[in-house]
């Protein structure tokens, strides 16, 4: 269902206003239940997912190129528009092809993803989504069974967080936390060894980690700047570094994630 565009005040094309405005989007998509994919890689990589589409919308050339994407969705509305006539609308300009709006997955039941993940990592308050993006890309990349993020987070399904991580957020099982470090106690319950990320002087090395071999393992992660809080840390089961040369303290946290997951997966053929 194609239907060219002329004002950028259409009021049918409300989803993709005001794109650039982070505040308003980290607010307004959750609570409208949507989210948007940014180019035409991230969008068949949010339906091969399952995720169902409010919308398509892009400039008239991509219409080709996605065709068979269209085809699949005949009840779906395709907006199409010049670049000017979009960049109105979003507030930037789209060179990386068409974009959706999303529906937003059904949230995940936390107790049973406990239940099947080995190895989880959890992301306390990050808020910058361009590390939000590259932890779950690292995360897919090195077989980490699922992300939970704390109520201050930033979002996943932000459409940065989604563009960084190559849409490998929606390979990655995720949910967000109601209480935190609180909920510390639901990884306990369900059989994980919790390990924070933290310069302590009885701090275990990643190695030193690694090599214990927990059965199930949680890594907590902190904000960018501030790390970890101190009530996190004094609640894990241990602290752990990284250890660093010539005077360095820390890496940022999307680079320490990828160092972490690399050190401490499962020996081969026991990850599952």
């Amino acid at each position: 269902m194609i239907i060219h565009l002329a004002d950028p005040a259409d009021p049918r094309v409300s989803d993709y206003t005001s794109l650039t405005d982070v505040q308003l989007r980290r607010t307004r998509e959750p609570a409208e239940g949507m989210y948007i994919a940014e180019s035409s890689r991230v969008l068949r990589r949010a339906l091969e997912a399952g995720h169902r589409p409010r919308s398509f919308f892009m400039a008239e050339k991509w219409l080709a190129e996605l065709t068979d994407v269209i085809d699949a969705h005949p009840d779906v509305p395709v907006f199409v528009g010049t670049a000017r006539l979009l960049e109105d609308i979003t507030g930037f300009h789209l060179h990386r092809g068409a974009m959706a709006a999303m529906h937003r997955p059904a949230p995940v039941d936390l107790p049973a993803l406990l239940a099947g993940a080995r190895r989880v990592a959890v992301l306390e308050d990050i808020v910058d989504h361009t590390n939000i993006g590259a932890i779950f890309r690292s995360a897919a990349a090195l077989g980490v069974d699922a992300v939970l993020v704390s109520p201050r987070c930033g979002d996943p399904l932000y459409r940065r967080s989604i563009r960084v991580s190559m849409g490998t957020v929606f390979q990655v099982p995720w949910a967000r936390l109601t209480a935190w470090p609180e909920d510390m106690s639901l990884l306990r319950s369900a059989g994980f060894t919790t390990a924070a990320l933290a310069l302590k002087p009885d701090s275990l090395t990643i190695r030193q980690l690694a090599a214990r071999n927990d059965g199930k393992l949680a890594l907590i992660l902190g904000t960018e700047g501030d790390g970890l809080g101190a009530e996190t840390v004094a609640e894990a089961d241990h602290a752990v570094m990284i250890p660093m040369h010539a005077g360095v303290d820390s890496l940022n946290v999307a680079a320490a994630s990828a160092v972490a997951f690399f050190a401490t997966q499962p020996p081969h053929g026991t990850h599952g």
